[in-house]
């Protein structure tokens, strides 16, 4: 039986792509959910207004995730909209809100690398640091990294990096949090056609190809691929599994 039914979801930079698919999945097996966005007030009401059509409680927070000052009013606005939903606690955290860096190695500023290192590592640490009073003992936090974080390709060294940082942390998560039965676990996507860093994948037919080249099932991936995934890796089927890094990339560079 699927226990996200009556659950409450906490999705970073749950607007737009990965997020937002990922939010009307959990929708759709009856979570409410409570989601970031940056900037657009626009698309985040849109994915509210949907996720309502479903019959489940949806709320946006706007939230700079790289910005660590913001968090306990964001904390602050979590629990006035559980209050206000009559709960006190939420139980799953996805922690997906990202930006990209596409710059080799030898020419990446320290500026740039501190950006990502913020969204990425120490972003995701103090937000789920400071989330955990309000996460039901028995919750579930689910990472977002990257295939990057196993395979190299030029140009991503800081991005992939702090994913594999945050691949670590996750296995401190999932040690630390096990005595109020929190499970922690990464889910690793491939290269997915969003308009994540710029549309790349998406736009650019020859980066299109060249993954789909690389990928075992001949194409790269869509949002439906990623979203159904994480909201099924939520459900009570897979609460055994902890510590763990799930990559769903259809089998890049294997």
């Amino acid at each position: 039986m699927d226990n996200t039914n009556n659950k409450t979801a906490i999705i970073t930079g749950g607007s737009r792509g990965l997020g937002r698919n990922t939010a009307l999945n959990l929708a759709r097996r009856r979570a409410d959910i409570i989601f970031t966005y940056h900037s657009n007030a626009a698309e985040a009401q849109s994915l509210i207004r949907e996720a309502e059509t479903m019959g489940v409680k949806a709320a946006a927070v706007q939230l700079d995730t790289s910005d660590v000052k913001a968090f306990d009013g964001f904390v602050r606005e979590v629990g006035k909209t559980l209050r206000g939903w009559g709960r006190e606690r939420f139980d799953y955290l996805v922690n997906n809100a990202g930006t990209s860096l596409h710059k080799p190695f030898e020419q990446t500023t320290e500026a740039e690398f501190d950006q990502i290192v913020n969204v990425h590592f120490k972003g995701v640490y103090f937000l789920t640091q400071k989330l955990l009073p309000l996460m039901n003992n028995g919750g579930r936090i689910v990472n977002i990294s990257s295939g990057l974080a196993r395979f190299s390709l030029p140009g991503t060294s800081a991005y992939g990096a702090a994913k594999g940082a945050v691949e670590v942390l996750t296995r401190y998560l999932a040690k630390e949090l096990g005595p109020r039965g929190i499970t922690a676990n990464v889910v690793a996507p491939g290269a997915i056609a969003t308009d994540f860093s710029g549309g790349i994948v998406r736009d650019n037919p020859e980066v299109n190809k060249r993954v789909a080249e690389m990928t075992a099932l001949g194409r790269v991936g869509v949002p439906d691929d990623i979203g159904p995934m994480i909201a099924a890796f939520l459900s009570d089927e897979n609460r055994w599994v902890n510590g763990q890094r799930i990559e769903v990339s259809g089998g890049m560079s294997l």
